[in-house]
């Protein structure tokens, strides 16, 4: 009768469905894909995406550390501080300051500089590289204790360049994306063990009541008895990555709001959990938030010097006068939308409709259908084919689509503020690019419609060029983001670390850069000297024992950056004459403007020589001519080499191909050319 009766049990616990012969997929190129991660980390990489890589981190960071000369930007402005100094002090501080300690042994023992822009660019961006490693581990995890195949869906996540290039820049983002994926994690892994503690409880409650047998009834409540108790379930690290993360970037709040409620709304709905629980879950999330909310308030004030180390001993401390709440500062000043307009505004669908399908390809759309088929069910009112507000299916899905939908109440919208949807769209929508059909093998559940066991068995199909599209996409953004885009400045900064390196003490150096990104001097490791000064209209003075100055002028137009240089020059000649310092002016521009430049000093009776060419090198900000018309002086129907051609124009018998001729001349567009100015 017992074994009838279990039967009976599994008959009705149990679903079987057709197996299909499982399919895996070699973890090979994942392990291909971890190891080219680390590699592109360290070659290095010469992109340059957004300023903030290195303004919001590495520079504040180097400055601090180092005591060198560094752009710091506003955000880290006493008087008004908007970004907490705690995550990029640990993450790319700590490197830093580990470098710096081990620098002098390093020279010692070996005779070698190890303070140079290679080891100061590469030291944080290796540990962001490892960190980035968090993202796999938990994106694993979840497909374990879920049953979802987890080789497709690591292989999808290696092979983005988000993770190849983002994942490894000291941007908060990539923080963000960190943590967002830490908190995924723990909030499905707390969801799993309420799941199946649930069943539990609820299956020995049901044998409890069905028997009648008293030492069955004590057996079966000493089982209850001892299930483990899943109501505040990592609550510890859920509230401090939370609050960690809200302090690194207050958009954050985006991201953790899914996840937060998913982990308070685990288990209501059941029988023995009620709204009860939810608020006791509230409860004891709010108080394990305090410590480390007090601990980034009292970090961030002291760092910012509105508390001292003397109030803290005395303990005299004024919670108006002496903290900071750096992440009230930041939306405080967001609010504002005339503060947004200096940095840009966009339409709000930018990130829906530009962003996502930039950063994701054929993912990104595939997650943007996913999303408007589950409006359509809805509209259909198909109820039962939406995800369970409980399920896997249902975090994930929120935690893609409500962190898009708030961000894009703000005008200011840029691609890389999405980057922490990786892990939700890649678990969604990984088996759509790879066309992977995840079929149900064994389901147990209740008649609550917990499911306790799920097991899948998996096909792959590569029927079409998705997959291949997929790949190419990423490459090509990889090597653009990576290597391309205003992939110039890192060298030029490697250039003038060998020229301060290695010129007379008494000569002054002048870089004049227009139509580039801002360049993150610090890189350089200039000593401030005692008359060291800052000018918005004349430059920054930096002195290492010899000088050194910056101009950076922008997207001024040629003419601008002709009066600049005069003026420099004419300076520069006064000095010599009063002080017989020798000097040198360079000046830095894509290649595509470098014949502009040549005709237009001309006029202001200056003359050039180009030092050196960077490549490769795309500014947005002057992008290369691509049309037919060639340098009005290299056209000649002479069978000669064309002598009056620009001295960076590569001259080419006229023999040649037009083809050839032109191609070469899109492709030296493609650089940054310095160049030495002199008076005429």
């Amino acid at each position: 009768m017992k074994d009838s009766s279990e039967n009976s049990n599994k008959n009705e616990n149990y679903q079987d469905l057709d197996e299909t012969k499982s399919i895996q997929l070699s973890l090979v190129p994942y392990w291909f894909l971890a190891f080219l991660r680390v590699l592109l980390t360290l070659i290095p990489q010469i992109g340059y995406i957004h300023p903030d890589e290195y303004f919001q981190t590495v520079e504040v960071l180097n400055g601090d550390i180092f005591g060198v000369a560094s752009s710091r930007p506003w955000e880290f402005n006493s008087t008004f501080p908007v970004r907490s100094i705690a995550l990029p002090s640990l993450v790319v501080g700590l490197p830093l300051f580990i470098l710096r300690c081990i620098a002098p042994f390093i020279s010692l023992w070996f005779d070698i500089q190890a303070l140079t822009p290679y080891a100061l660019l590469v030291t944080p961006r290796i540990a962001c590289c490892l960190l980035s490693f968090i993202v796999d581990y938990c994106l694993y995890r979840i497909c374990r204790l879920y049953c979802q195949n987890y080789r497709a869906r690591l292989l999808t996540l290696a092979s983005s360049y988000v993770i190849l290039i983002y994942g490894c820049r000291t941007f908060t983002n990539t923080f963000e994306m960190i943590l967002s994926s830490i908190l995924i994690y723990l909030v499905a892994s707390c969801m799993a063990k309420s799941d199946k503690i649930i069943f539990q409880d609820e299956f020995l409650r049901e044998m409890y009541n069905s028997s009648d047998n008293m030492k069955d009834r004590i057996r079966i409540h000493r089982l209850r008895l001892s299930l483990p108790w899943h109501t505040f379930s990592n609550v510890f690290p859920i509230a401090i990555v939370t609050v960690l993360g809200i302090f690194n970037r207050p958009t954050f709040v985006a991201y953790a709001l899914s996840p937060v409620f998913f982990w308070l709304h685990r288990g209501l709905g059941s029988r023995f959990i009620g709204l009860n629980d939810f608020n006791m879950r509230m409860i004891a999330f709010f108080i394990c938030s305090l410590p480390a909310l007090f601990i980034l308030i009292f970090l961030d004030s002291y760092y910012f010097g509105y508390l001292t180390l003397d109030e803290i001993t005395h303990k005299n401390i004024s919670l108006m006068r002496d903290l900071v709440v750096t992440p009230y500062n930041f939306i405080k000043y967001n609010v504002n939308s005339s503060n947004l307009a200096e940095h840009g505004l966009h339409p709000w669908f930018t990130h829906a409709f530009v962003n996502i399908p930039l950063l994701y390809n054929v993912l990104g759309i595939s997650g943007l259908f996913g999303f408007f088929h589950l409006i359509y069910r809805g509209v259909q009112k198909k109820w039962s084919s939406l995800p369970r507000v409980q399920s896997i299916i249902g975090l994930m899905t929120a935690s893609f689509i409500i962190p898009i939908a708030i961000l894009s109440i703000f005008p200011h919208q840029e691609a890389r503020f999405l980057i922490p949807c990786t892990l939700p769209l890649v678990f969604l929508h990984s088996q759509r690019i790879r066309h992977v059909e995840e079929q149900k093998n064994v389901i147990t559940k209740k008649e609550n419609g917990y499911i306790a066991y799920i097991k899948l068995e998996t096909k792959f199909s590569f029927k079409d060029g998705t997959l291949a599209m997929w790949y190419f996409i990423n490459i090509i953004l990889a090597l653009f983001f990576g290597f391309i885009h205003q992939g110039g400045v890192y060298p030029l900064i490697s250039h003038f670390s060998n020229e301060l390196a290695g010129k007379s003490r008494l000569t002054v150096l002048h870089l004049v850069t227009s139509h580039i990104y801002p360049l993150p001097l610090s890189l350089l490791q200039l000593k401030y000297g005692r008359s060291a000064q800052y000018s918005t209209n004349t430059g920054t003075r930096y002195q290492k024992i010899k000088d050194f100055y910056t101009y950076e002028l922008g997207s001024s137009d040629m003419d601008i950056a002709a009066i600049r240089l005069n003026s420099i020059i004419d300076t520069a000649e006064v000095t010599w004459k009063e002080k017989r310092l020798k000097y040198r002016v360079y000046f830095a521009v894509p290649s595509s403007l470098s014949y502009d430049f040549q005709a237009t000093i001309l006029k202001h009776n200056l003359t050039s020589n180009i030092v050196t060419t960077f490549f490769p090198h795309v500014s947005t900000e002057a992008l290369s001519s691509i049309d037919l018309h060639l340098h009005p002086e290299c056209n000649t129907d002479d069978d000669v080499m064309v002598d009056s051609c620009p001295a960076d124009l590569p001259k080419i018998p006229w023999t040649l191909d037009l083809p050839f001729k032109y191609i070469l001349h899109i492709a030296h567009q493609f650089g940054l050319t310095l160049f030495s100015v002199k008076k005429a």
